[in-house]
Parts: C-alpha cells; sequence; structure tokens
C-alpha cells in the first residue's frame, strides 16, 4: 500500500508541475504554435510524453496487482529511471518546477528504497 500511495503522490506532482508550467509566459502560444515538450509536436513525440506519464499512474495498481518479486524490480528501476530523467529537466527551470522536481526526485529515492528494503518472498 505504502508504494502505491508513493506512486500515486508522484502521479500528482507531475500532473501539477505539468498544470502550473502552463502558466509561464509564452506557454500557451508556443502549444499553439507546435511546440511539445521535447520539440515540435508529432505523434512521436506525444505519445513519446505520453508514454513516460502514464507509467506512474499505472504502477499505481501494478504494485498491488502483481507478485512482490516483479514488484519490487519494477520500483526500483522505474524510480532510478523517473529520478534521473527529472534531474536532467531541472537545470535552468524555474522555483515552481525544481521544488516540484525536487519533490518528485525524494518520492523516487523514496519508492526505491521501500522495494529494496521489502522483505524477501520465497
Amino acid at each position: 500500500l505504502k508504494l502505491s500511495a508513493l506512486w500515486a503522490s508522484l502521479t500528482f506532482c507531475y500532473l501539477y508541475g505539468d498544470y502550473f508550467g502552463l502558466y509561464k509566459p509564452g506557454k500557451l502560444q508556443r502549444m499553439l504554435d507546435g511546440t511539445g515538450p521535447m520539440g515540435p509536436s508529432s505523434q512521436e513525440s506525444l505519445l513519446f510524453v505520453a508514454l513516460l506519464l502514464v507509467v506512474p499512474g499505472l504502477m499505481v495498481f501494478l504494485t498491488l496487482a502483481l507478485p512482490a518479486r516483479i514488484v519490487r524490480w519494477l520500483c526500483i528501476g522505474l524510480a532510478l529511471f523517473y529520478a534521473a530523467f527529472v534531474a536532467i529537466t531541472m537545470p535552468g527551470a524555474w522555483w515552481f518546477y525544481l521544488a516540484y522536481s525536487s519533490i518528485e526526485i525524494a518520492l523516487c529515492g523514496v519508492i526505491a528504497w521501500l522495494a529494496w528494503r521489502w522483505p524477501r518472498i520465497g
């Protein structure tokens, strides 16, 4: 339950961080002009971003539904990946984004730590 709740918290931080990012001057105009989070908007770039953001949401359920052995390694691997991904997006970011990113990295750290410490089952 703790891991599931942590993934839910991480998902909310991603969503709210992106939401508040819409308030940056010029952001909406750039979106209307076809610029996405990773350059020009395309089906491929938006699919990549969608998959990037759907995984933490799915982990809320998967941590409860999958066998413990699989969940342990999924949580560790994905948490470390997301922490690294967030860290590389931080340079030059606005303060609100730095705050969200710091919290997201901390949540990823707790996810990996709890999964690592999870009692070994069979």
